[in-house]
């Protein structure tokens, strides 16, 4: 078996273990709102941890045997996968504008990922590397403190989302950087890059809890799969020495297939924000009559009222 192939059937696994993961995440979101980001008292969690590790492990293993443009746009098949397997296993499934959003962000991804040309991710002096490291952790800080400021679900959602495939890109790439360049043991030096990737691992994993937190499957899920690989590609070209085939062409059909991930993503963001709408509060009583209970609570914060299995609870 060639390390291509083995590449890819390592990122194939990977890709259902995080889809399971998601699967689980959203569905413990969905019944415990009240613990956004770890919710640590709960065995489904854990069990959600056990398979992000799996995938990431898978991962890495992927990376070791294929180039960082191969491995990276392999998951955006996570997405694929999670919508089949949740209608399988939670009864839940996906409208067509939600299928139409994913099938779009997957084609979109593909397509200027598939332009991208590898180049050799250890060639970045250690410098740099902690340059990227502070820049990255200051990007998803910002995030997060912009999706505190939001309060529609959906739109809160897409940014915590946007936040944790932010970091786990950087984990990603960091990883890949450290695998090219750890030949014998472990270089002294490499070790504030070991804590770099670390510290984006944690935070990709709890800002991805935290972006189901009423916002269902679909939406966070597919922006993680999509701005992953994307800033990954994005540090490439301005850092690793890639660039995109075929030159300017190539460059402007990269650029539109960009464009057509970036509105499928908008079409899982307005599938969502639709269906809130759907099941928005009640309306207001006649005078005299007393208010369902709850009727107040913000239509954002209102949990998922699809039935949660008992293994999940």
């Amino acid at each position: 078996m060639s390390a291509l192939v083995l590449a890819v059937l390592l990122s194939l696994v990977s890709a259902v273990a995080y889809a399971a993961a998601a699967i689980v995440q959203e569905r413990v979101a969905a019944s415990a709102p009240s613990s956004a980001y770890a919710p640590v008292r709960r065995p489904a969690w854990w069990g959600s941890v056990t398979l992000n590790g799996l995938g990431a492990a898978l991962h890495v293993a992927a990376l070791a045997y294929g180039p960082l443009t191969l491995v990276q746009p392999m998951g955006a098949l996570t997405i694929v996968f999670a919508l089949p397997m949740s209608a399988v296993f939670i009864r839940r499934r996906a409208g067509a504008t939600a299928w139409r959003g994913a099938v779009m962000a997957t084609a979109g991804l593909a397509g200027l990922l598939a332009l991208t040309k590898g180049a050799d991710a250890g060639a970045v002096a250690m410098g740099p590397r902690l340059v990227l490291a502070a820049a990255g952790l200051g990007a998803v800080a910002a995030l997060f403190v912009a999706s505190r400021a939001l309060h529609r679900a959906a739109t809160r959602s897409v940014l915590l989302a946007a936040a944790a495939g932010s970091a786990f890109s950087l984990a990603s790439v960091f990883t890949k950087s450290v695998a090219e360049d750890w030949q014998s043991g472990l270089p002294a030096a490499e070790l504030p890059i070991l804590f770099a990737i670390a510290a984006f691992a944690l935070a990709g994993l709890m800002l991805s809890q935290a972006s189901y937190r009423g916002a269902g499957l679909a939406a966070p899920l597919a922006t993680v799969t999509v701005v992953n690989p994307v800033v990954a590609a994005a540090i490439g070209l301005t850092l690793f020495g890639e660039s995109f085939r075929y030159g300017t062409a190539g460059t402007a059909i990269a650029l539109g297939f960009g464009v057509v991930a970036a509105g499928g993503l908008i079409l899982l963001t307005t599938e969502r924000l639709n269906a809130g709408r759907r099941t928005g509060p009640a309306p207001a009583p006649a005078a005299g009559m007393p208010a369902a209970p709850g009727a107040a609570g913000r239509q954002e914060d209102t949990p998922d009222q699809t039935a949660t299995p008992p293994a999940l609870r």
